[in-house]
């Protein structure tokens, strides 16, 4: 079968997530073939073509999305740009993987599924975090009742992002609201998605949001920003099966950040701990080593070759791989295992409740998982 041509708006061939992961995660994996990039500037798209060997170079998305020899566009831009872009892909009837968080609130991406599903292509988006080789055999053991009934789960990540009270000026958006894509879009957009995709939906809560360092300074300009994106969450959930969840996420932690997932049962223990140069960024990046505690004892449980899809890819590209190679299946089958548009408006409303929860003072109900936003 042909190779699925992609698109890759964003490809900043300098910087940013697209060079990072999705370039060297489509490398990795024979059914895909980069055919086209677009940046903002015609020297930066020509660049980025001939450094990611793509035919075609853009500086208009809308081209990119109708050429004849895309048939997916992958959208890796500001989170701010993204109902655009990927409307442009939707518009030319083109399949369409845009990243995490899908919009800027839960409206923009209920207006992007109703595209969507108007144009009748698929759209897939990057939660990567639950393509993790650890996170898939965690679940399959926790459907196979190694812990027995889950009755709880702890969950900590912490990021190192602005821990010098210095940020670069590409990522200062990310400490304002407007930015969309704060410590609660970001890590806790993925980090929710792991724990849902591990223990079921969330069936309520209880949230506190906290900006604790209320400005920056530009490391290139020396100049000083106002942030009012929280910086940490709290929050206390019972899930739709009955287990609880206790959930601290910290960004700007200046020792030791990283990830641990501790899911607590009748009969025992899992555990998903981060490590490698990717710990410090959240459960989407880092690579994961898994736990548990048979014998009374913590012990690691290697993860069987069957769950690395993609051997021999590392680092930010590791996880992407792994939902790529799933897609390139889903592309292929019809399938359903990457998460769509329903499921990013799902985890929209989630974000939501936290916000209302954190405003009110009020514990929230959350939306089923399938149900109606």
């Amino acid at each position: 079968m042909s190779r699925i041509r992609v698109g890759i708006v964003g490809a900043n061939p300098e910087r940013g997530w697209a060079v990072r992961a999705h370039v060297p995660a489509l490398r990795a994996l024979p059914d895909y073939e980069i055919t086209a990039v677009a940046t903002s500037r015609e020297d930066s798209a020509r660049e980025a073509a001939r450094r990611f060997g793509a035919a075609h170079a853009f500086t208009d998305p809308r081209a990119l999305a109708a050429h004849p020899e895309v048939d997916l566009v992958a959208v890796t831009v500001k989170v701010p740009h993204h109902a655009e872009l990927v409307g442009a892909a939707l518009e030319a009837g083109t399949h369409v993987l845009c990243e995490w968080p899908l919009a800027r609130t839960t409206a923009e991406a209920q207006d992007l599924l109703d595209q969507a599903r108007t144009a009748g292509v698929r759209h897939a988006l990057g939660l990567q975090g639950r393509f993790a080789p650890a996170v898939a055999y965690a679940r399959d053991l926790l459907r196979d009742g190694a812990v027995g009934r889950v009755t709880s789960a702890n969950v900590h990540s912490a990021v190192g992002k602005g821990a010098s009270g210095r940020l670069p000026a590409w990522s200062a958006y990310t400490v304002t609201r407007a930015g969309a894509a704060g410590l609660l879009e970001v890590v806790g957009g993925h980090t929710l998605d792991v724990v849902e995709h591990l223990l079921g939906g969330v069936g309520s809560l209880s949230a506190t949001l906290s900006v604790q360092r209320g400005k920056y300074v530009i490391e290139e300009s020396g100049e000083t920003i106002e942030a009012d994106a929280p910086d940490q969450l709290l929050l206390s959930a019972t899930m739709t099966s009955g287990a609880v969840v206790s959930l601290h996420l910290h960004s700007g932690k200046v020792t030791e950040p990283g990830t641990r997932i501790e899911i607590s049962g009748t009969e025992g223990d899992l555990s998903l701990v981060s490590t490698g140069p990717g710990s410090p960024y959240g459960v989407q990046i880092s690579e994961l080593s898994l736990y548990g505690t048979a014998g009374g004892a913590w012990k690691e449980l290697p993860v069987p070759e069957e769950y690395v899809r993609v051997p021999g890819v590392a680092g930010d590209a590791r996880n992407v791989a792994e939902l790529y190679a799933a897609l390139a299946a889903d592309l292929r089958t019809g399938g359903g295992r990457v998460p769509d548009f329903a499921h990013g408006l799902r985890l929209h409303g989630l974000l939501d409740a936290v916000r209302r929860s954190a405003e009110t003072g009020t514990r929230q109900t959350v939306v089923p998982i399938g149900a109606p936003a």
